[in-house]
């Protein structure tokens, strides 16, 4: 499909429009907040669904609030005389925010999105319309260059980022901006990327009416429009990683091989962060029948940064094939041509010997280590977002355990990490358990198997004493070898400090 079918876009450079645009919105509460309140939690919450039906019925009378989420969520026109109490109708008129629908009626050319920042901001990210609800699922089957909203896969990303102040961030496929709008926040200069000009359009339209620091916004291909000269301190990209046969949708197909794009983008990542740099990617990757899917990833790994790689789902190539075609509507059309894109999707990956697809998320850290820490895991568990605090502790545990050998951490103090529980598994009466897990109720909220040992020691870890002499008073206690004690429980600390449960004092 062409871009003829998209709408023309808001003039980017009118910041006397957009300031006036943002205090309107702002005065009749259009925020996240006076959003929930609004419409309720059902509503809400139904929108994320593509299902905009409740939020209709919730916004049938003449507020100033119903009336904008009507207007720039929902898609509806709505009487010109009335919206002109509420916004700057005029200059929105001129400036491309609104068009005419009728007589009396003026329409949204992009859909607004209000959206709360970490820190309480009012934010509003601007997408093509039909996309700021429920993101990809919302638009049906939409013209090649759309640009979506605020979708789970953006959310997440943004949720995992180590929020740190930094020098320079880099955010690559920016499509509407949330991540560069996030990275506005606590980086002193942002670039933003994307191979589409008019989602650079729309990510200067979203910086702008959130009251943020303009973007250095370049059009071109992952590093393509990045000099060779340029280091950042922070990367994120939430990339076009769908595998597919072809490029048929900007905003998700890479237009490469496979996985190749997302293998792409992590190798050439490692030469464009400064030391101590995060990158943080969202991707999908193949698993290729006889290939473990752990050494596939390590070897995206580029030289130089240590790495954290968590699967989050794993879908079959006909589960995965199926999303993606009901992604872009082709359910709803002509079911031979759904028939023979179907087909064409299952021919590629039989063609590579692919059976199934893993979609997670890739984090890298630049270090000076001689032997860099690269952690490939499966994780399909509930987690606790926001989890950039959680990122960058796995990255400093990494650092202390690689520091420390088994004297060490035997010579070392630890304390129990907060919000940890203890749960014994056994037979009902029985006088000992069969196992005793340790559980997290915070952040990956992990869950470890752990010997009467472990659960013992992690017990009394309260810093004042050092590791190696609660595991003597332990051994005493017990009637075991001190010795012997210490030389097989080092290895249980280290997991305990690797996976978060114990922290050094």
């Amino acid at each position: 499909m062409s871009n003829a079918s998209l709408s023309p876009l808001p003039s980017a450079d009118r910041p006397d429009v957009t300031a006036r645009l943002r205090d309107a919105l702002l005065g009749a509460s259009f925020t996240a907040d006076g959003l929930l309140e609004l419409l309720g939690a059902p509503a809400y919450a139904a929108l994320s669904r593509s299902e905009t039906v409740p939020a209709l019925r919730a916004t049938r009378g003449d507020t100033p609030l119903e009336l904008l989420v009507r207007l720039f969520l929902l898609q509806q026109p709505v009487p010109h005389a009335r919206v002109a109490d509420v916004l700057p109708v005029d200059v929105c008129l001129e400036s491309g925010w609104l068009d005419r629908a009728g007589d009396d009626e003026v329409a949204a050319t992009v859909d607004v999105r209000p959206y709360g920042g970490p820190g309480g901001e009012d934010w509003f990210i601007v997408s093509d319309l039909g996309c700021a609800v429920g993101g990809a699922g919302g638009i049906g089957n939409q013209a090649e260059g759309v640009v979506l909203g605020v979708g789970g896969a953006s959310t997440t990303l943004a949720g995992l980022t180590v929020r740190t102040p930094v020098s320079a961030a880099l955010d690559l496929g920016t499509g509407s901006g949330i991540q560069a709008l996030h990275a506005a926040a606590h980086a002193t200069r942002v670039t933003a990327t994307d191979v589409n000009p008019r989602a650079l359009h729309i990510a200067a339209l979203t910086l702008a009416l959130s009251g943020a620091p303009a973007a250095d916004l370049r059009e071109g291909s992952l590093y393509e429009p990045v000099a060779d000269d340029e280091t950042y301190d922070l990367i994120v990209s939430n990339p076009p990683f769908v595998i597919s046969p072809g490029a048929r949708l900007t905003y998700r197909d890479g237009g490469m091989g496979g996985d190749d794009l997302c293998r792409s983008l992590v190798q050439q990542t490692g030469e464009r962060l400064n030391e101590g740099g995060f990158a943080h990617f969202l991707a999908n990757w193949q698993h290729v029948e006889g290939e473990d899917w752990t050494d596939r990833l390590r070897s995206w790994v580029p030289r130089g940064c240590d790495a954290w790689i968590v699967q989050r789902e794993v879908q079959d190539i006909t589960q995965y094939a199926e999303l993606w075609l009901r992604d872009a509507g082709d359910h709803r059309g002509d079911p031979a041509a759904y028939q023979a894109r179907y087909d064409a999707w299952l021919d590629e990956f039989e063609a590579c010997k692919v059976k199934a697809v893993g979609f997670g998320w890739i984090t890298l850290r630049r270090t000076d280590a001689a032997e860099p820490s690269v952690v490939a895991e499966e994780w399909p568990h509930p987690v606790e977002q926001p989890l950039g605090e959680t990122v960058r502790a796995h990255f400093d545990r990494v650092d202390y355990l690689r520091d420390h050998d088994d004297a060490a951490l035997l010579e070392a103090h630890f304390t129990l990490a907060g919000e940890v529980v203890q749960e014994q598994v056994g037979l009902p009466g029985a006088e000992d358990p069969e196992h005793v897990v340790l559980r997290q109720n915070r952040g990956m909220r992990r869950a470890t198997r752990v010997d009467t040992v472990g659960a013992g020691f992690a017990g009394v870890c309260d810093g004042t004493m050092s590791a190696g002499r609660i595991l003597d008073a332990i051994a005493q206690l017990v009637g075991e070898d001190p010795v012997a004690l210490r030389d097989r429980t080092p290895a249980q600390i280290r997991l305990l400090v690797e996976q978060g449960f114990l922290e050094p004092a």
